[in-house]
């Protein structure tokens, strides 16, 4: 319903219209109601778990400045109904809910990331020139193959703009020698998939391309494979086993991992949890064993500035690989769920 405004030429004073008086009156009653509503829940209640904070000063100054002036006063009805002594917050219990997926929620996820992977594997059957035109085919197939949407604004990165971690941009040229970056993914029923593909702009690999190529492949099987309930292992001993196995496969082929190279080659963390949001359950633990019914992504990478040469292949610089697996795991812990109930 919309508040009207006249405005006299001759007077040159608004106008205000009283119609819809009425309405705000109502609307006044109606909070006051549900204010005393809830004054009455919250004092019978023995917990209160949320996550609106209680004063001003639990929040950052940076939080404090966009809310504006007025924003103690916006919640000052709540936060005087809170007893701090048992309001807990609410994030832990909602994290908890969100990591353990159903088999029904990993459908979901299953065919959002196939839908992906084949809307990936039909862009890379075509050559591109430029990001912008492999991005618009991208986001067409990523419906066309059965999305609801994409799940985020991809990476499309040719050459050394995968060196940026989110490239957005997507607007620059693709060249013949580099290698393009791709990270993707699309929608389906409100949870997304996370996927990752780097390959030649020409579809063809150079000698050195193929090597670390190859390198990063045989750590992202070995990953996936660790993804089972009873290794025991967690999202922060995946990353740990990843780094040991990219030292190991980029010293076979010709690169110095002494000292700490490995924090400069892979710089960001293994994997997160994913599901309906590409991180998913914010702040829940990476020191978490993985269980039937998690879902995360692995993604190993390796990323570099400087010219290199592998083993006497040619020299190469500012080049990014990843790959990643979305889904992978949750597919293997469901897997094991359905072999445990046929032994039961």
């Amino acid at each position: 319903m919309c508040f009207t405004c006249t405005y006299d030429l001759k007077t040159a004073k608004p106008s205000f219209g009283t119609a819809h008086a009425p309405v705000f009156k109502q609307r006044k009653m109606f909070s006051m109601q549900m204010s005393k509503l809830l004054r009455s829940v919250i004092s019978s209640a023995s917990q209160v778990f949320t996550d609106i904070p209680t004063s001003s000063s639990n929040q950052s100054a940076f939080s404090r400045l966009l809310s504006g002036p007025n924003q103690s006063s916006s919640n000052e009805g709540f936060t005087r109904m809170l007893e701090s002594t048992k309001v807990k917050p609410l994030r832990p219990l909602i994290n908890e809910v969100r990591a353990f997926k159903s088999e029904t929620e990993i459908a979901c996820m299953r065919r959002a990331g196939q839908a992906s992977g084949r809307a990936i594997t039909e862009t890379m059957r075509h050559t591109w020139s430029r990001e912008k035109d492999l991005w618009s085919y991208l986001e067409y197939q990523i419906k066309s193959q059965g999305c609801d949407t994409s799940a985020y604004i991809p990476v499309i990165a040719g050459g050394k703009n995968a060196l940026s971690i989110h490239y957005v941009r997507n607007d620059d040229i693709l060249k013949p020698e580099e290698m393009v970056l791709i990270d993707a993914g699309g929608e389906y029923g409100g949870y997304v998939s996370d996927i990752t593909r780097t390959y030649p702009v020409t579809m063809k690999f150079s000698p050195a391309q193929r090597d670390l190529y190859t390198a990063l492949l045989t750590v992202q099987r070995k990953c996936v494979w660790q993804c089972r309930e009873d290794a025991h292992v967690t999202l922060d001993g995946l990353h740990e086993f990843a780094e040991k196995e990219i030292t190991h496969e980029l010293s076979g082929i010709g690169f110095d991992m002494s000292g700490r190279a490995i924090e400069t080659l892979f710089p960001h963390h293994l994997g997160h949890y994913l599901g309906l949001d590409v991180h998913d359950t914010p702040g829940y633990s990476r020191k978490t064993p993985l269980q039937i019914g998690h879902c995360i992504t692995i993604e190993p990478l390796v990323e570099f500035t400087f010219p290199i040469a592998i083993a006497g292949r040619s020299t190469f610089e500012a080049w990014a690989f990843e790959l990643r697996t979305v889904s992978q795991c949750s597919e293997i812990l469901a897997s094991t769920l359905r072999q445990k109930r046929l032994r039961r």
